[in-house]
Parts: C-alpha cells; structure tokens; sequence
C-alpha cells in the first residue's frame, strides 16, 4: 500500500516522494509516505487521487488532517500515513530528521 501511495503520488507530480518503515520505531503506523507538493492546490489535488485510488484498492481513508488549502495535509490510511507537505512546511517539521532512525524503502525492497 505505501508503495501505491508513493506510485500515486508521483504521477501527480508529487516531489521527493519518500517511504520511511517505521515498524521498528513506532506503533502509530506501519509506513509514512512523504511527498512535496508545489503548491496548496497541488497538495490538494494529490490528497484526492490517494484516496480515490488507494480506496478503490481497498484501503480507505481513516482520517485527514488539513483540508482544503492545507501546508501539510495527513491522510490515515491504518498501516500508511501520507504525509503530503509545501516545500518550507516538509522543512520546517524534517519528519526525516525527527524519524531518523526509520529506515528508507526503496522500491525494490
């Protein structure tokens, strides 16, 4: 699922698309999905097509965080969090830095 969301996300052109593994540091999620989106529409526009698409997979929205127009917007999707950002928000909170001890996923595994 973090693998589709990352796939989705980067069709819309989401930017610097990241998956973090974060079973061995945390029990809130098994994965977060970090993307950056260039603008607040496009921040938009990539929440709706993850969860058009993530839910006719079968994996539907549990909670959202940040609505329309939103710096950074949070889709729960159980076992993946999606963590869709505007460049100076995905620095200002480094989710990466604070996440340090996650481990990336990187498409092959």
């Amino acid at each position: 699922m973090a693998l589709m969301a990352l796939a989705v996300a980067e069709e819309h052109k989401g930017e610097d698309a990241l998956i973090l593994d974060m079973r061995r540091v945390t029990l809130v999620a098994d994965y977060f999905v970090l993307v950056t989106g260039r603008n607040l529409i496009h921040i938009d526009t990539m929440a709706e097509a993850l969860d058009d698409r993530l839910g006719a997979a079968g994996h539907p929205l549990r909670h959202r965080e940040g609505r329309r127009r939103a710096h950074w917007t949070l889709l729960d999707f159980g076992d993946v969090v999606v963590h869709l950002f505007t460049a100076e928000e995905r620095r200002y909170y480094d989710l990466e830095r604070l996440w340090g001890d996650a481990d990336v996923v990187t498409r092959d595994g």
